[in-house]
């Protein structure tokens, strides 16, 4: 459905939206109240809604389901994306009125990062239908992996890109910058807060490669794919600052996203012989996520419950 005219315009609205967000609501840095990331959520979700509704009305039911399932999909898989941010953000010592500056940049790099890794795999889909194949397979394995796994770790000090980046440039030795580069003695050198941009724009490539191929999972349609993307992408800042603290009573979230992600690539690898519908689809994601967070809900209220009885 993705014209010329459709993909320029989508994505001068995104830029333009990323203006307004750090050029004029969030010029200054602070600390992210729950309130305020609370009404960022629902703007940033009610504008991903009436992109859908819009698909709805211009392009028909099916478009319209396929990037809701798709953005349902993407917003569930960052879940582990913000736990992520909040260890990297603690290992580096960023503080909470600088981590919206931080996630802006590395959300913008993000969507450089996923624009294209789509636009390689749609060519990659077209070319080769095999392809489809493989990536169901992948997607099966991550699921069972993620099933083991537990909550994702960081640790700067084993990782790859940042002690390169350490060896390239100068570090400075500023306990809490508020700039990414800084000069001193006489020379440039990066600050903590650009080695902490670093960390998450390598942690979101790696989220990329399960979440991606998830969602052609539900359409071949590269506008919508990268559509229902960018709009649960350009949400993942205040949903971090929305949902960072409450984030350990989710202990079920990574099963239920393990069950996505199995249920996703057994759709994948059963398309020859037997097509489920993207109704269907959305339904039952809808339907594992729903179980996950009543899980954890309950939960945490039993726990809270015991820790109250045992004092």
């Amino acid at each position: 459905m993705g014209t010329p005219v459709l993909w320029i315009v989508f994505n001068a609205c995104v830029i333009g939206a990323l203006a307004l967000d750090l050029g004029v609501f969030h010029r200054r840095a602070h600390q992210v109240s729950l309130s305020e990331a609370a009404v960022w959520s629902a703007v940033w979700i009610l504008l991903s809604l009436g992109f859908n509704l819009w698909i709805l009305q211009t392009h028909g039911r099916g478009p319209a389901l396929e990037f809701l399932a798709g953005y349902v999909v993407e917003k569930s898989l960052s879940l582990d994306n913000i736990f992520l941010f909040l260890v990297v953000f603690r290992t580096f010592g960023v503080e909470p009125r600088l981590q919206h500056r931080v996630l802006f940049w590395g959300v913008l790099g993000a969507l450089l990062m996923r624009g294209a890794m789509i636009v390689i795999g749609t060519a990659l889909v077209q070319r080769f239908a095999w392809v489809l194949y493989l990536l169901g397979a992948f997607l099966l394995i991550s699921g069972v992996r993620l099933l083991w796994r537990g909550q994702p770790e960081f640790h700067s000090e084993g990782n790859f890109i940042l002690r390169w980046a350490r060896r390239v440039f100068p570090v400075s030795s500023n306990p809490s910058p508020e700039r990414f580069f800084v000069v001193e003695n006489g020379r440039r050198a990066v600050t903590s807060l650009f080695l902490a941009l670093l960390a998450l724009e390598v942690s979101d490539l790696l989220f990329a490669v399960d979440s991606i191929p998830a969602i052609f999972g539900i359409t071949r349609d590269p506008f919508i794919v990268y559509s229902s993307n960018v709009c649960a992408i350009l949400g993942l800042r205040a949903f971090y600052f929305l949902l960072a603290g409450a984030l350990p009573y989710f202990r079920y979230f990574d099963t239920g996203l393990s069950a996505v992600l199995i249920f996703i690539g057994g759709k994948m690898l059963a398309e020859p012989w037997f097509h489920l519908s993207t109704y269907v689809a959305l339904a039952t994601i809808g339907a594992i996520m729903g179980v996950a967070m009543a899980a954890s809900i309950v939960a945490a209220k039993w726990t809270g419950h015991n820790n109250a009885s045992a004092s």
